[in-house]
């Protein structure tokens, strides 16, 4: 195993980048159903963090077992393999999800909805591969699969892409959703200012009418 330089920062970016699809798909069906329910950011969050785990789990374990070994085997080297970094992962995503004003109210056809969960999770895959990288360098996380000599998975290059577009696509429905809100802050403060200058029709035909008498 690398302990440093350009091998140890590849070995950390392909160790996320396994754990994050996983993660992604829990974290993305347990708020869509959760939020298609109606159910409070709780019970919502609950259910994508345990989802998260359930399916990061399996893409570790699921090339070792095809592989031959046996459950009680794979079983301790996916959860020392997976556990720091889907935890990581989730803390941030649900954190940006929850800070996002909006996005766990929005609607699954709402683009706020899907732009924040793509921003949080590139966020929390940007977090996660320093995370991986210290991990590595001590003998932990991903190392136990590495030890194994067994390689398998999702196509690294592919999630790699999918990440690169969910950042793209999060950062430019929040800066969109940024603009206008502050667009209907500065028309609502207009309104305001004129209707205070202006009086109202009646109140100016109730004056004039005064004045003519």
């Amino acid at each position: 195993m690398p302990t440093g330089g350009k091998e140890l920062n590849s070995l950390a970016l392909t160790a996320t980048l396994h754990c994050l699809t996983g993660c992604a798909l829990g974290e993305i069906l347990g708020i869509a159903i959760g939020t298609a329910l109606g159910w409070s950011n709780l019970a919502t969050i609950a259910l994508a963090v345990t989802l998260a785990f359930i399916l990061g789990y399996s893409f570790t374990s699921y090339p070792l077992l095809r592989a031959g070994l046996a459950l009680g085997v794979v079983i301790p080297v996916a959860l020392a393999a997976d556990t720091v970094s889907i935890a990581t992962m989730e803390i941030i995503d649900n954190g940006v999800m929850l800070i996002v004003p909006g996005a766990m109210e929005a609607g699954l056809g709402s683009l706020l909805f899907w732009g924040s969960l793509s921003f949080a999770l590139a966020v929390a895959f940007a977090v996660t591969v320093p995370v991986n990288r210290w991990l590595l360098k001590r003998g932990k996380g991903h190392t136990r699969v590495h030890e194994t000599g067994i390689h398998g998975g999702p196509n690294t290059r592919y999630v790699a892409i999918g990440i690169s577009m969910a950042a793209i696509f999060g950062t430019t429905v929040l800066v969109a959703e940024a603009f206008d809100g502050d667009d209907g802050v500065e028309h609502g403060g207009g309104r305001a200012a004129m209707s205070k200058d202006k009086p109202a029709d009646g109140h100016s035909a109730r004056t004039g009418l005064g004045r003519h008498r």
